[in-house]
């Protein structure tokens, strides 16, 4: 075993960072162990220096990031810092002065993974990033490596645990959105701020990193459509429970049946408790890959928390110090594949639609002909009223996204249709 260390920088010292330091100091001998040489906490860089940090040297600990990158004797930068700037610039300060990075930023790595892998490219260092997508779950390094020689068709998944908590919430118990919301609060699941989790921020930032490596081909954040689950009711679990099914917020990358081109879109969805990822309770992560050769694999853990992101950040943290040890560089971008990334409207699933309409004769006639009109062809029909008003329930055979709008645009013309209350994609058949 060499006996000089391997120097690390750690960028961030809140509940990932501090808990990589823990990890790092008190497994240091089997980390080197399995690395071939020891590792060394060679500075720690924060916003409040004064704050008392628990096994760490307070002589480690500095405000000047930029500073401890810039070192030249730094072998491995962690950034757990999050957000663009200023992580953006540290990174690739970092490979300008000799660094490889781990990092555990998803909004940066869906933002400009490209550029950052170019910067890598450039110095000829490494950029790992296991930890930004579903905390302690193995499936980037799966995705890139494991699956390298086979073809990847879809990768759907719950990638958010604060939304599953609140979705497996109102279908457990009955709750509402806000009570299940409140509840999530109160455990420590969701933010202050929830906006991030429930609006689709933080899967779509997910989505755009999976479909990437799954397809060879850049994806960024902005190419993937999302909508938030804050207008999931009651009555919409109720209606997921008459067809055997559940509601997740999935993120779901798809390569198109000829192979031209890829999707990637995050949403709340009707599942069929058939399906593996339906029982997939509480905070809890999961994802499902489809592909030519392995078929069908599923990926399960927890997807967020201190302890779980440390351990995906400390197994990055070995592989770039067992390839800084043997002078070598481990997978980059592959994004030779560079196929389009096809806008919402060419998406084709099924639809569960809710519509409040006039308890009258015809009704559903007007309502079928429009359907029919849009190319949209109806599966199942469910209907009942009572004083004048009445609740249409319609599940669609497949259709384009696109049509499914153009149908729902014509039916809230329609003087029967009173409104349209629930629109829902069918995913995982």
């Amino acid at each position: 075993m060499r006996t000089r260390p391997l120097k690390v920088a750690l960028l961030g010292c809140g509940v990932v960072g501090s808990e990589v330091a823990r990890i790092m100091t008190t497994h240091a001998a089997d980390l080197a162990a399995r690395i071939g040489a020891p590792v060394e906490l060679a500075g720690v860089a924060v916003r409040r220096p004064d704050k008392v940090r628990e096994g760490i040297d307070p002589a480690l600990v500095t405000t000047d990031a930029t500073a401890l990158v810039k070192q030249g004797d730094i072998d491995v930068v962690v950034e757990v810092i999050g957000g663009i700037e200023p992580a953006r610039t540290l990174i690739t300060t970092a490979f300008a002065h000799g660094a490889s990075v781990v990092s555990a930023n998803k909004a940066l790595i869906a933002q400009d993974g490209a550029a950052l892998h170019a910067a890598a490219d450039e110095h000829g260092r490494d950029l790992y990033y296991e930890a930004a997508v579903a905390g302690a779950i193995p499936l980037i390094r799966p995705l890139r490596e494991s699956l390298a020689g086979d073809k990847v068709n879809r990768v759907l998944g719950i990638v958010n645990g604060t939304t599953n908590f609140i979705l497996d919430a109102m279908d457990t118990t009955g709750a509402g959105y806000q009570e299940a919301l409140d509840e999530a609060t109160a455990l420590g699941y969701a933010e202050a701020d929830p906006t991030a989790d429930v609006e689709g921020f933080d899967a779509a930032a997910k989505a755009a990193i999976l479909a990437g490596i799954a397809f060879h081909t850049r994806v960024r954040l902005d190419d993937v459509h999302r909508e938030g689950m804050t207008e999931v009711t009651a009555a919409d679990f109720a209606s997921a429970k008459e067809m055997g099914c559940t509601i997740k917020l999935l993120a779901i990358c798809e390569r198109a049946a000829d192979g031209a081109s890829v999707t990637a879109r995050v949403h709340p969805a009707m599942i069929p408790l058939s399906h593996p990822l339906a029982g997939v309770r509480e905070a809890y992560n999961a994802v499902f890959v489809e592909s030519e050769a392995s078929g069908q694999l599923m990926f399960y853990g927890p997807g967020a928390g201190g302890s779980p992101t440390a351990s995906a950040v400390l197994g990055d943290l070995v592989a770039v110090c067992r390839n800084r040890l043997a002078g070598a560089t481990g997978p980059g971008e592959s994004a030779y594949a560079a196929l389009p990334v096809s806008p919402m409207g060419d998406v084709v699933t099924r639809y569960h639609i809710s519509l409040d309409v006039a308890d009258k004769p015809g009704v559903l006639a007007q309502v079928a002909t429009v359907f029919a009109e849009h190319g949209v062809s109806i599966d199942t029909v469910r209907q009942s009223g009572k004083d004048g008003e009445a609740s249409l329930v319609v599940v669609t055979h497949r259709a384009s996204d696109a049509a499914l709008g153009g149908t729902v645009e014509a039916l809230r013309k329609l003087d029967t249709v009173r409104g349209v209350a629930s629109i829902m994609r069918v995913e995982g058949e």
